[in-house]
This record gives structure tokens, C-alpha cells and sequence, in this order.
């Protein structure tokens, strides 16, 4: 033998050795080296009946099958998942409104300075007296004829005194006068009477022609004194006359002395002080709002000028105060200032207790009313081609030019592109276009009233 042949001599003995124990390898051998089994057990192992084995794999058959079964759905879930949901796109929502037939009444609104209506100047009617008393005060309400203020009267009183002597002399001077008439006249009568017996008695030549002279020298004697004593009289009556009508200036200038307001009213100002010399070239002593009227006197520019027309009604607000005042429109300017463009209107306020002029007021103005199809003024777009609303039919939208009247802050008056009832995208934008599919959302109609421009 040789030495390649010893060599190879174990593994030739190892293979004879494991297929008569019946291994099928050398794994399997060397795994039951390692288990510790003997070749009998080994052995018993290789000869276990095959129903025995067979009845072992039904089990594990079973076995597979119920845990199989038991996870049936969440098997099928994953190996049939179900399929993906279909998204179906909403339009976007957008905000509508119904279009409404009403009254539309368009304001203007104007802002100025609350006037007095008509504005009294009272100044004294006499000058160089000094302001004795003060009746009134600023605020205070006047009738006509009540005194405001009184002047010193020490001078004018002087006056007087000395125009009633005067007087009392004129009157002596007449009753002495009249007494000379009367005497006169008895003289007269008695010359006249003897001047007539002496011309009988000259025909007869019972009497002198001397005699006769000298009566009828005593007839004009007594003619002339009884003509004196009328013209006395005149001139006694003239001085009486004088002294009165003297004494009717003296009156007539204390009762100027007395400041009486010339109608009805309210104090404005009061520039009259103790002491002052009243004067009727200076600062009048009285400022009266007649009547109380007050307006409100605004400029305005020329285009909103030309659409206000006297009687037109507004609503006046004051600072300070919250509720406006009724008041109309007076005075619409004919005349527009060619540097501003701004012409000037009045307003005039019903009962304004409490106003003072001078302050701050803002009008607003119904210029123009009309009953139409009314949208809300958001609703309305405005481009370069004019105006547009859009409008939801059918959940479509269609943009649709309009013609628009009469607006205000909140609403419009459409003349033209939409009817009542239509329905109308609230709040026009550009992120909804004519054609666009959209979901309504309703708020509402619009509302019938009144706003200011």
C-alpha cells in the first residue's frame, strides 16, 4: 500500500461508515455526534411509520389553515388594497346678493362755518355820553324794544331844566300878549266909536275940523297898538313853540339814551363797557343774530354748486353734538370765484338751540332722488371700458357691462345690464372671471336708503 492510499483510507472509511448507518451526509452524521444521541436512537428515529409523519403534517396543514383563516381581511386588505378616493374640486365660494328695486337719494356733503342769518349792529343813536348801565349779557336772548344798555343823562337833564323856564316865559309872554290884545282892542273901540260921532258931527258943524284930526289920530293909534299887541302874541306863541319843540329834541335824545335792541334775537357780542364814550363811528356796543337764525355757510366746488337749488333738505352735525339738525337749502351763489372754482351756499337750520357761530359744521346735502334697480356699490367694477357687475346664473358667472345712476357710499343705481332679482356677486373682483364656476353663498338684498356721496 501505498502512502497515498493510507492517506485517503479514512475518508473512504468515514463514507462506508455513514451509509450504513443511513446518514445522508456528513452534516447530518456530525449533528447527531453533537446531539449526544446513540446510533440506537438514531435508528429508532429512521424507522417512525409514515401515517405517524403523515398525521404530524395534517396538523401542521391545520394548523397554517385556521391561522390563515383567522387573518383572512387584513391579508386580503394588503393584498387587494382598496382603491384611491376621487377628489372631486369644489368651485370656490363667492358672496351674492340680490338685486332690488328702491329709492335711491343721493347726498352731497359740504363743510363751512355756522353764520349768523342776519347779523344786527346796534350802535348809539347819540354820541359823547358815557355808558352808564349794562342790561345784557352774550347768549342772552332779546325781544324787540328791550333796553340793552343805558347812556348818562346828567347833560340831556340840564337841558331840560333850562327848556321848562324857557317854556314858562313863553307862556307868560302869550298871556301877557293876549291881555295887550285885549286892551288894544277895547282902545280901538272906543277911538273908532269917537272918530265916528266926530265925522256926524262935523256935517252938522256941531264939531271942529281940529276935533275930527285929533279923533281919527286916536282911531289909527289905537289900530296900530291892537296890531302890536296881535304881533306880542306871535311872537310869544313862536317861543313857546321853540321851547317845545326844544324840549321834544331833549326827549327824543334821552330816550336815545336808552340802547334798545331793534328786534328779537340773541346777544352775539357785547363790546359796551362802564364808562366808555359811545360813539356811533366805532366798534357797535351790540351783536344780535336775529331771530336766533343760525346757517351754515359752506363753499363748494363749481360742479356741486350747479346741482344744489334752494329748498333742497339736509341734515346739518355741529362738533360735539351726535344728532344732525333738520335744515334746507337757502342761498345758492350766483357767482363762482375764478381763482378757487368755489362758490358759496347757505343752509339754513331749524332750531338750533345751543349753536354758537363761528364753529365748524358739515352738511350733507339730498341733490338728487330716484327710484330704481339698486346694487351694492362693492358689487360694482370699475376699468378703463366703465363700469361692470358681475352676475351668478346658474353657478356661472358672466361679467356684464353696466349703466349706473344715482350713487352713494353703499349703493348704486344701475340704469342699464341688470334687472331685479338678478343675482350678483357681493364684492366684485379679479379673481373670478366671466365664465368661471362658482358656489353662491346668499347674504342677502340689498337694502333701499339713503347715503351720503
Amino acid at each position: 500500500m501505498s502512502a497515498v492510499e493510507k492517506q485517503n483510507r479514512p475518508v473512504r472509511d468515514g463514507e462506508r461508515q455513514r451509509r450504513e448507518e443511513g446518514y445522508a451526509d456528513e452534516a447530518s452524521l456530525a449533528a447527531m455526534r453533537l446531539s449526544g444521541r446513540s446510533h440506537a436512537e438514531a435508528g429508532e428515529y429512521r424507522r417512525t411509520p409514515w401515517y405517524t409523519k403523515l398525521t404530524i403534517l395534517m396538523l401542521v396543514v391545520i394548523i397554517a389553515a385556521a391561522v390563515l383563516y383567522a387573518y383572512r381581511e387584513p391579508l386580503m386588505a394588503r393584498l387587494n388594497p382598496p382603491p384611491p378616493p376621487v377628489v372631486v374640486t369644489k368651485p370656490p365660494a363667492v358672496t351674492v346678493t340680490s338685486a332690488v328695486t328702491g329709492a335711491i337719494t343721493e347726498h352731497a356733503v359740504v363743510t363751512g362755518n355756522l353764520v349768523a342769518r342776519e347779523e344786527i349792529m346796534v350802535s348809539p343813536q347819540i354820541e359823547g355820553y358815557a355808558v352808564d348801565k349794562i342790561m345784557v349779557e352774550e347768549g342772552d336772548r332779546v325781544s324787540e324794544g328791550q333796553v340793552l344798555a343805558e347812556l348818562s343823562t346828567t347833560t340831556i337833564d340840564t337841558s331840560l331844566a333850562q327848556n321848562e323856564a324857557q317854556t314858562a316865559r313863553a307862556e307868560a309872554a302869550i298871556a301877557q300878549a293876549e291881555s295887550a290884545i285885549a286892551e288894544a282892542k277895547a282902545n280901538q273901540d272906543q277911538t273908532a266909536s269917537a272918530y265916528a260921532r266926530s265925522k256926524a258931527l262935523v256935517r252938522t258943524g256941531n264939531t271942529t275940523a281940529e276935533q275930527l284930526d285929533q279923533r281919527e289920530a286916536a282911531a289909527k293909534m289905537a289900530d296900530a297898538r291892537a296890531a302890536s299887541a296881535e304881533h306880542a302874541l306871535t311872537v310869544a306863541k313862536a317861543d313857546k313853540k321853540l321851547a317845545d319843540a326844544q324840549r321834544s329834541e331833549l326827549m327824543v335824545r334821552l330816550e336815545h339814551t336808552k340802547v334798545r335792541a331793534p328786534a328779537a334775537g340773541v346777544i352775539s357780542r357785547r363790546a359796551a363797557r362802564i364808562g366808555a364814550i359811545a360813539s356811533a363811528s366805532g366798534d357797535p356796543l351790540f351783536r344780535i343774530i336775529r331771530d336766533g337764525d343760525i346757517e351754515l355757510e359752506a363753499d363748494v366746488p363749481e360742479a356741486t354748486l350747479a346741482r344744489m337749488r334752494p329748498g333742497m333738505t339736509a341734515e346739518v352735525t355741529t362738533a360735539g353734538r351726535k344728532e344732525p339738525f333738520t335744515a334746507r337749502v337757502r342761498l345758492v351763489s350766483p357767482e363762482v370765484n375764478s381763482v378757487t372754482r368755489l362758490g358759496r351756499v347757505r343752509i339754513a337750520i331749524d332750531q338750533a338751540p345751543g349753536l354758537t357761530i363761528g364753529a365748524f359744521g358739515r352738511a350733507s346735502v339730498a341733490v338728487a332722488s330716484h327710484t330704481g334697480v339698486l346694487v351694492p356699490q362693492s358689487a360694482v367694477l370699475y376699468t378703463e371700458d366703465g363700469a361692470t357687475v358681475q352676475i351668478v346664473h346658474d353657478g356661472v358667472v358672466a361679467t356684464t357691462p353696466v349703466k349706473l345712476g344715482l350713487r352713494t357710499e353703499k349703493q348704486a343705481e344701475v340704469v342699464e345690464g341688470v334687472k331685479a332679482g338678478d343675482t350678483v356677486i357681493a364684492t366684485a373682483g379679479t379673481f373670478v372671471r366671466d365664465g368661471d364656476k362658482v358656489s353662491a353663498v346668499a347674504v342677502g338684498t340689498a337694502q333701499p336708503g339713503t347715503e351720503s356721496k
